[in-house]
């Protein structure tokens, strides 16, 4: 994010999700997901970039023509009736994507897809040819029997179906030089480096062309015919990663199309790691093929698991996340998500863990803090923040920690750790509470009348402690929204951020006079 955060130009800056399966509901690992983006999207918004935020549900793959087939159900009611649940977790988890992909029912989908198709068929790297191997519907991939477990697939854990017909193939083979090159230079940032590498030997050990059709009969007639071929049906990966350039109107090279893709210097993906050959291979490559410009930036985020085991559909120990945000409250959810479950690497989840985060973090540190300090400025000053006078050292030692967050922040999110940069903001919650304790501004108040100093040192220590508060309020925008809100409202002020986040950091924007709004408490505590 280092690169002009809060350039007045306002450069355009494109985030996606990966699109999930609707066979099933959503569970709490698609909630991470949705909440890293958001809070990259939010960020992004409060420096001042023009950003635009895609998710959306990938409804043409054969598990869900399966799963409508267990219910009973057309498989179009079916991927609708799943979809809506994950649209409506824009409001459980707090998400303000701009723009919801349905893959099935998206006519400019559709049309971008065989423009895509067409465009790879133009460069010579599609051909037909036929072909046996190993398929997992439940990964939607082909598997070479050296990568199965026991003869299982190593994610699902059942025995992929042999399959054997003739299908249109990719020309992967030919970029796999380019692809190195382009990894290895960080002109395609994959993120961590453990992914990086990881994709790196993969493509040392050889790429082979890949199946990119599918038999109308295999795939039961549903999903996207390839263009001039009605008898087959284009691949769902093939299909599915396309919609981070049809969903701005690539078909007709519209304005956003253009904006978000063409021109931006930021193209971010947010994906899982279990589909990491997809984005950092078959994407990129079906993109040189086309002659487009490629993805600056894929994240890579590990799992959520339970008691050490992957949490998924498949495995039927599925997380709700709407259910657990009716309980916990929204922020407290992106919270646990963000903070407790680390960036880039696997992260379990329990009910126990997220009620301990709730407690110590959110209702102990971050709402404590808030009724205290207004507490304090209502009894004292009839909620008016005074000026302060000269900072002292203990003084000092929280208005440091508030002058280098943004730096922080915006460094942690440049390699989107998103637990670094909240640990960064909780550093500074922290050390306002234990400033608290330090200064006493109860025992100053009873000595204030006697002694101009002390009513100094008062006004003083309840400036700090507000102006802190507006900075968290400030950057916790990104993370907690609505709880940066309730911190400006009962502050007294507005959530400024028009010249940028990095200008709204700074120390002292907080005007005396202001008048403090008492509010309810932030975070009830859990008993």
């Amino acid at each position: 994010m280092t690169s002009q955060p809060d350039s007045p130009a306002r450069a355009p800056y494109y985030i996606t999700t990966s699109i999930p399966y609707v066979n099933a509901q959503p569970h709490i690992g698609h909630a991470l997901e949705d909440v890293q983006a958001d809070a990259l999207a939010r960020y992004g918004r409060l420096c001042g970039r023009d950003v635009w935020f895609l998710t959306g549900t990938d409804e043409n793959s054969l598990k869900n023509v399966r799963a409508a087939e267990r219910e009973g159900i057309p498989t179009q009611e079916l991927v609708g009736r799943n979809a809506a649940q994950f649209y409506a977790l824009r409001d459980s988890l707090g998400l303000s994507f701009d723009d919801f992909i349905r893959t099935s029912a998206d006519a400019r989908h559709r049309a971008g897809v065989h423009k895509l198709w067409l465009a790879c068929a133009r460069s010579g790297d599609i051909y037909r040819r036929a072909y046996r191997g190993l398929y997992c519907v439940g990964c939607e991939q082909f598997y070479a029997e050296a990568e199965l477990d026991a003869g299982l697939c190593p994610e699902h854990l059942v025995v992929p179906e042999l399959v054997e017909e003739e299908n249109y193939f990719f020309r992967l083979s030919r970029y796999a030089g380019q692809l190195r090159e382009l990894i290895e230079s960080d002109r395609l940032r994959v993120v961590p480096a453990t992914r990086k590498n990881e994709i790196l030997a993969f493509i040392r050990s050889g790429l082979e062309d890949f199946s990119i059709s599918r038999s109308r009969a295999r795939a039961h007639g549903w999903g996207i015919e390839v263009p001039g071929d009605p008898e087959q049906i284009t691949y769902v990966w093939f299909d599915a990663l396309g919609n981070y350039v049809t969903a701005l109107g690539y078909a007709g090279e519209g304005e956003r199309y253009r904006r978000y893709w063409q021109s931006s210097p930021r193209r971010t993906h947010v994906i899982g790691k279990n589909i990491i050959r997809f984005h950092a291979i078959y994407w990129p490559a079906m993109l040189l093929s086309a002659g487009l410009p490629l993805p600056t930036d894929i994240f890579v985020h590990g799992f959520v698991t339970a008691g050490g085991r992957k949490i998924g559909k498949s495995l039927g120990n599925v997380v709700d996340p709407a259910e657990l945000a009716a309980r916990y409250g929204t922020d407290a959810l992106r919270y646990y998500l963000l903070r407790e479950i680390p960036s880039t690497a696997d992260g379990d989840f329990s009910d126990e863990r997220l009620a301990r985060a709730y407690n110590a973090d959110l209702a102990d540190g971050l709402g404590n803090l808030l009724s205290r300090t207004i507490g304090m400025l209502t009894r004292y000053y009839s909620g008016v923040v005074p000026a302060p006078a000269d900072l002292e050292p203990v003084d000092r030692r929280v208005t440091e920690l508030g002058q280098r967050l943004y730096g922080r922040v915006d460094a942690a999110l440049e390699r989107f750790a998103f637990d670094v940069a909240l640990g960064a903001i909780w550093e500074l919650v922290a050390a306002a509470n234990k400033y608290v304790v330090e200064v006493q501004p109860w025992a100053l108040a009873r000595h204030r009348a006697d002694d101009p100093a002390v009513e100094a040192r008062l006004a003083t220590a309840l400036y700090v402690l507000a102006e802190a508060l507006r900075q968290m309020a400030h950057v916790l925008a990104a993370f907690l929204p609505a709880t940066a809100s309730a911190i400006a409202g009962q502050l007294g002020i507005a959530l400024d951020c028009d010249a940028g986040l990095c200008a709204a950091l700074e120390w002292g924007r907080l005007l005396p006079g202001t008048t403090v709004r008492p509010g309810s408490v932030l975070f009830t505590k859990l008993g």
